[in-house]
């Protein structure tokens, strides 16, 4: 099923790692994820061509990471697989069903080489951990300052605080990033890490659109999303409650790909549609945020990060 929209490749830089998934009561279970790997994953299992440039080892861990991400069309960039080891994240599963990390990482990715006469990507993403840890930080900074020029730069935070020091450092870091960014996602637990329990919302979002963002979204769970953009819009999609949650590991992780995806679909992709993309009507945000949420709700209705093709997306429910 061809996806809609332009033709092109998104270019996603950031961790592609194994989460050893612990439910209560049950053995231990190797997961290939990593935040940016699964947004990649999730790109390309709805028909965009995506490069992944990582940081994973030729270990057995690493080589079920790049089976699981080739099996589903994604393509890593040469010099990914030249780690020591593959970083691993520890998710255990609460009776809440959400998921708490416990990281043992490393991060030193190859600059992304383009061959000669390919186009630049029209979209390019990065987030969490990749955006933070040192030394491969400076390499993802880098990279989204030289493709501004030439493509939509798309940003999750998704803090981690036991690996971003404290709130004031991080801060200064995402701010840094959100200002080369067009489309900036983070969730409602971001925001109280970064800025205080007691932030107001739509005003740290207000505060990233003048920074520079063009779009700005945050999801807070039971209450739905919420977007904020450049040219004054805010619009809300409520969240779906009759949806039932196995787990939310990738569940953010699939919502940013969906927001990818739809602005992808409304041909808003590529460093020359930047002002469209600030200027997207009512109309057209509510169906990206709509279709992102879709995305997300399959995911978490079922075990780990396992996000959907665009013809599961597409099948008509019963």
């Amino acid at each position: 099923m061809t996806a809609p929209g332009p033709t092109g490749t998104a270019l996603v830089i950031g961790e592609a790692l194994v989460d050893v998934v612990v439910h209560p009561g049950q053995p231990a279970r190797d997961i290939p994820g990593g935040s940016p790997a699964n947004v990649a994953l999730g790109l390309s299992r709805l028909g965009r061509d995506t490069e992944l440039d990582c940081w994973i080892g030729t270990d057995p861990r690493g080589l079920a990471v790049r089976e699981h991400l080739e099996a589903a069309g994604v393509r890593l960039t040469p010099g990914s697989d030249g780690a020591a080891r593959t970083s691993t994240a520890q998710a255990t599963i609460g009776a809440n069903r959400a998921a708490t990390y416990v990281f043992d990482l490393d991060w030193n990715p190859p600059y992304p080489q383009r061959k000669e006469g390919t186009e630049a990507p029209l979209l390019v993403h990065t987030g969490s951990i990749a955006a933070i840890l040192a030394p491969g930080a400076s390499t993802v900074e880098q990279v989204l300052s030289d493709y501004r020029g030439t493509s939509t730069i798309c940003y999750d935070p998704n803090a981690r605080p036991q690996l971003m020091g404290s709130p004031e450092q991080a801060r200064e870091q995402v701010e840094r990033l959100i200002a080369l960014a067009d489309l900036v996602k983070c969730s409602d637990e971001d925001i109280a890490w970064l800025y205080g329990e007691d932030a107001d919302v739509e005003e740290v979002l207000r505060h990233w659109l003048e920074l520079g963002a063009a779009i700005v979204v945050v999801t807070r769970g039971k209450q739905g999303s919420l977007a904020l953009t450049a040219s004054g819009l805010r619009t809300e999609v409520p969240a779906d409650p009759t949806v039932v949650v196995s787990d939310t590991v990738g569940a953010g992780d699939s919502f940013m790909g969906g927001l990818e995806d739809g602005i992808w679909s409304e041909g808003l992709v590529g460093a020359e549609r930047r002002d469209a993309l600030r200027n997207i009507d009512a109309a057209a945000l509510e169906r990206v945020l709509r279709h992102a949420s879709a995305i997300a709700d399959i995911t978490v209705s079922r075990a780990g990060a396992n996000p959907p093709t665009r013809a599961e997306l597409d099948a008509p429910t019963a």
